[in-house]
This record gives structure tokens, C-alpha cells and sequence, in this order.
């Protein structure tokens, strides 16, 4: 199967100096597209210079996560495409695993490998963790990841297995997949939009898995820092999900979502971070503006209502105490 590996890039020499080398070393099995977002450091020279079997694919601006990936992914010349961040290491036949299930299942459509922290690998890392569900209000979590709780990776995730959604910071999707679905909603800008595209897919009745026999690490917030811009994005991004997804109570959900964000509006006040508390803000005020444009965009019908697993994802978490994924579906 023709495979390749997309790396978005803008200005992250660093990233690509410490990290790029163990990918092109453990993975001859694809061939290793550099998408530069128009940097303005010596990202493109210094693949050039070292590294230059990568194929180029250059945007003369910084078009964000998924209208960079948008343009670029027609032409790339593969069957299977990983979309992949800057930060990532990678070990011997991770590739392997993941190759060999998309050609022995048909209908799976995108997958991920574990994603565990470069850092400290004993552990799962929060982009991603062993595989991403979502509850009735949209609040996503992992296998391995609830909200901040992250666990050790003891084994205990080391099948191959359903999910919901797949991490943007690495992920396998089938281009004509990618095609089909109309690739990123651009609308996004970056973050959440994979849980978007995954959604779609399973709104047609597409598998999305988790391979525990390949592993990644990732630096983790090495393109965007823990920041209020980040805050806006990944609030307002859930709601535009929730508004293009949800197979029904569309308005009820949302509102009683937006609730939940304004507990969340107060907490980051009460932690004295009120420029996370009024990104929030923002992010509402930009999602009511872009709901008409996002309505549009609802045309995949849902055939699967049941998206989720568990109904509160905040209550289990805060008030129940269950913080590990494990914990979630037991009953008292």
C-alpha cells in the first residue's frame, strides 16, 4: 500500500532537527512529505541541506492546520496518508502494524498509533493518549487521557480497538477517505478539527481505530502553547462540531453546552486566569457569528445516533471522582 507521511511545519527548524531524523530513519516503508506553512526561518534550507529525499510542498503563508493540509494532500501521490506533527519521534516497524490493518480492513478508514509523552514515555501524552471519544456535550477525552489525568501506559490499552476520534498530532487516514469527507473543515483554523473529520466519517459508517502495537512520542505543545488563543479554539471549535454533528436535540445540547462553558468561564477566574476566562467568551461570540456558514455545511447525514458512551463527561470527572477512562463507564 503507497504510503506516505505529511508533516505540517511553520517555523519549527528546531522541531525538525531534533525530531525529523528518527523519522526518516524508522520509516522507509512511506515516502516523507515536508508541508511548509510559510516559515520564515530556514525550515525549507535545513531539509534541503540534510534531509533531501523529503518531497516539498510550500505555502507561501501560514494557511493554519487544515487548509494546510487541505491544499497540500492532492498532491501527495499515496493510497494512505499520516497526518503528522513537527514534534514526533518514532522507533523500528512502527509503520508495520498500521500498514498492514488498512489493507486487511476495508472499512477502516483512519487510525492512530498510541501517542505516548517524549518527556516522560512511561506515560500517554494528552493529544491523543490510546484513541479519543467524546460525551453527549462534545467534551472529548481518551483512552489513557481525562481531562488532565493522564495515565501510565501499562499495557492496558495494547489492542487493537474502536474509537471515535483520532489525534491530529498523528493519525492515518485513506486519501480517498480524506477526499470523499471534503478533507478539514477550514472553518476551524486548527484544533478539534480531526474530532470533526472523524465524526464525519462515522456519521458513513466508517471505522476509526487505535493500534496499540505502534507507538509515537510527542513533545506536546510544541506548535501552540497551553495559551488563551488555544482556549478560544479548541471551546469555540467544539461548538461548531457539536452544530455540524449532533444526529438530534441539536439546540437543546448546544445551549446546555454553553452552560457548562460558562461553570468553565468561572473556574478559569476563580484560578485567576481571566484571559483564558474571556477567550471563552470570544469563542462564543465567534461561533454564533459563523453558525449560519456552518449550518451549510451539514451535509452528511448521521446513520448513528450513538456517538458516545458516557452522558457528562465534566460530572463523572468533578463531582464523581472517576479519573481515569477505565472508571468512567463502571457503575456505582
Amino acid at each position: 500500500m503507497k504510503t506516505a507521511l505529511a508533516i505540517l511545519n511553520y517555523n519549527g527548524q528546531k522541531f525538525l532537527k531534533n525530531y525529523i531524523p528518527s523519522i526518516v530513519k524508522y520509516s522507509s516503508e512511506a515516502s516523507i512529505y515536508l508541508i511548509d506553512n510559510g516559515s520564515n526561518d530556514n525550515s525549507i534550507k535545513f531539509i534541503k541541506k540534510y534531509f533531501p529525499s523529503i518531497k516539498l510542498i510550500i505555502h507561501k503563508k501560514n494557511l493554519g492546520f487544515c487548509e494546510g493540509y487541505n491544499k497540500a494532500i492532492s498532491k501527495i501521490d499515496a493510497e494512505l496518508i499520516c497526518i503528522m506533527n513537527n514534534d514526533l519521534t518514532v522507533k523500528s516497524k512502527w509503520l508495520l502494524p498500521i500498514i498492514d490493518h488498512f489493507k486487511k480492513n476495508l472499512n477502516t478508514a483512519i487510525a492512530q498509533p498510541h501517542i505516548l509523552d517524549l518527556k516522560k514515555p512511561e506515560f500517554f501524552e494528552y493529544a491523543g493518549a490510546a484513541g479519543g471519544f467524546v460525551d453527549r456535550l462534545g467534551y472529548p477525552y481518551c483512552r489513557g487521557r481525562v481531562f488532565n489525568t493522564i495515565e501510565k501506559d501499562l499495557g492496558q490499552f495494547d489492542n487493537t480497538e474502536k474509537i471515535f476520534w483520532a489525534s491530529g498530532a498523528c493519525f492515518f487516514i485513506r486519501k480517498e477517505i480524506f477526499n470523499s469527507l471534503n478533507g478539514f473543515d477550514s472553518d476551524f483554523f486548527a484544533h478539534q478539527e480531526e474530532i470533526d473529520l472523524c465524526w464525519r466519517a462515522f456519521n458513513q459508517g466508517l471505522d476509526i481505530v487505535s493500534i496499540g502495537e505502534s507507538k509515537v512520542f510527542h513533545l506536546g505543545e510544541g506548535t501552540l502553547q497551553n495559551s488563551p488563543k488555544k482556549t478560544f479554539l479548541n471551546f469555540r471549535n467544539s461548538l461548531l462540531s457539536l452544530l455540524k454533528n449532533l444526529p438530534e436535540k441539536r439546540t437543546l445540547r448546544i445551549i446546555e453546552r454553553l452552560l457548562w462553558d460558562y461553570l468553565a468561564f468561572l473556574f478559569f477566574l476563580l484560578k485567576l486566569k481571566p484571559f483564558h476566562a474571556f477567550a471563552i467568551l470570544k469563542a462564543h461570540l465567534s461561533f454564533f457569528k459563523l453558525s449560519k456558514k456552518i449550518k451549510n455545511k451539514m451535509r452528511f447525514s448521521p446513520i448513528n445516533k450513538q456517538y458516545y458512551k458516557i452522558n457528562n463527561l465534566p460530572v463523572k470527572y468533578f463531582l464523581h471522582g472517576r479519573k481515569k477512562f477505565t472508571s468512567l463507564l463502571k457503575n456505582f
